[in-house]
């Protein structure tokens, strides 16, 4: 039998939308770090906030945890019809589980800012990329161009930052990697934010959130991967 491209298309979305259903079920929760989101006290109270949005479309969706939470996106941009899905502590279990909430928005790109909490909630690299690729291959089954943004370093301002940094270089290497074997875009924000593998004093608050500094040249990059795309 001879499948067209698009019947080909339909068919990979429906095993990526198969894998996440059972991945958000119990077959692959069994694990303390699948479960964490769940001790987040943020996380329940914005889940339910984003399920009573009335917005039905957007073409751009924010999907992390905290940083992306501090950004006014459709203010930075200055663009309507842009949507921050962000949660304070976030990992990317819990991104997976409420990847719904992005999906029914229709986006034509979804942002994803990831891999810092799950780094120091001390899962193994490996782990974090695995599960991150799962998060990326999902939001493509579901025709949404997932934008990798680099796991952004830490400043020695925050806890066991030496350490931490390296796990994030690691993380990156294999993102920048996976991204390129598939033509996807990786936005490498620790070129501009960062030096010698560690976040610039003056782009951070406390050593991992980000000044409006930070945000301003943050909110350029991505101004960058907007226009390739013709917007």
């Amino acid at each position: 039998m001879i499948f067209t491209a698009k019947a080909r298309r339909r068919k990979e979305n429906l095993f990526y939308i198969i894998v996440v259903f059972l991945y958000t079920g119990t077959l692959f929760s069994q694990t303390d770090y699948d479960s964490l989101y769940l001790k987040n006290p943020q996380y329940k109270n914005l889940t339910a906030l984003y399920d009573l949005s009335k917005i039905e479309k957007a073409d751009i969706v924010f999907l992390g945890n905290s940083i992306t939470f501090g950004g006014n996106w459709s203010e930075l941009l200055g663009r309507e019809r842009v949507v921050n899905r962000g949660i304070g502590s976030d990992n990317i279990p819990g991104m997976l589980q409420r990847l719904s909430q992005v999906a029914r928005l229709n986006p034509k790109l979804c942002f994803i800012m990831a891999g810092i909490n799950d780094l120091y909630q001390d899962v193994p690299v490996d782990t974090v990329f695995k599960r991150y690729v799962l998060l990326v291959d999902s939001l493509r089954a579901y025709d949404i161009i997932p934008i990798l943004q680099s796991t952004l370093h830490v400043n020695p301002k925050w806890k066991r930052a030496e350490v931490k940094n390296l796990e994030v270089a690691k993380l990156n290497r294999l993102l920048q990697k996976y991204a390129t074997d598939r033509s996807l875009v990786f936005l490498d924000l620790n070129s501009v934010l960062s030096e010698n593998g560690v976040l610039k004093n003056e782009y951070t608050t406390d050593g991992v959130h980000l000044t409006a500094a930070a945000y301003q040249i943050w909110r350029d990059q991505i101004d960058l991967v907007v226009k390739k795309y013709g917007w």
